[in-house]
This record gives structure tokens, sequence and C-alpha cells, in this order.
């Protein structure tokens, strides 16, 4: 599997997400609750930001915007760092707020995922 279609699959299970958002925002806002305090949730909100930012740095210039293809992926690095570097603790005061931040605007939140995982299937096709 090349890099590209890395980022492509990406992009489909985000529209994915946001479409099953649209549909029934309880089902994902749901299983981020149940797992917000998991030491595997933090773990994987690092590494898989790190890695999709690497990937996108390094196959932005296949893409029809690199520059903006470029600043995706040091964005979703820098938010690794961050998430890497506050801690279990806070990590979790995070997930909490943004949670309940999110639930009321839940549907808007998909609308937002579908457009951006269109964005990059777009931008790599």
């Amino acid at each position: 599997m090349t890099l590209t279609a890395v980022i492509i699959l990406f992009g489909a299970l985000i529209l994915l997400a946001g479409s099953i958002i649209i549909i029934n925002p309880d089902l994902v806002f749901g299983l981020l609750d149940r797992h917000a305090d998991s030491l595997g949730l933090h773990v994987l909100a690092v590494v898989i930001r790190v890695i999709i930012g690497l990937v996108l740095i390094v196959e932005a210039g296949v893409s029809r915007f690199p520059l903006v293809i470029e600043i995706i992926g040091w964005l979703s690095i820098i938010a690794a760092a961050v998430f890497a570097l506050i801690g279990r603790k806070n990590f979790l005061r995070l997930m909490n707020r943004v949670l309940s931040l999110a639930k009321p605007y839940g549907r808007m939140g998909g609308m937002f995922a579908i457009g951006f995982g269109g964005f990059l299937i777009y931008a790599f096709i």
C-alpha cells in the first residue's frame, strides 16, 4: 500500500466517521466517553497524529494542495506533541471538556468531518 493510499484510506475513514456522527452522534460520542480515561485512547491519539502528520508532510508534493497538506501535517504533529506532553490527567480533562462541548454540535462536527475527509481524498486522487 502506498503512502498516498494510506491518506485516501484515512480520508475515507474520517468521511465515514462524519457520516456516522450525523446519523447517530451518540454512537461515536458514547464510544469516546466510555474510553476517554483509557491509556490506549491517549496513546492512539498521539501515535495516529504522528503517523498521519508525517505521511501528509512526505506526500504533500504529490497532492493538489501541497502547502495546505503540509500545514495540516505539521499541525497534526504539533497536536500529537501537545497530547503527549500534557500527561494523562490533563488529556482526560481535555477529552471531557471537548466531549461536553461537542455533543450539542455533533452533527455540525460530522459535516465538518465529511468535508475534511472528502478534501483529503480529493487532494490525492
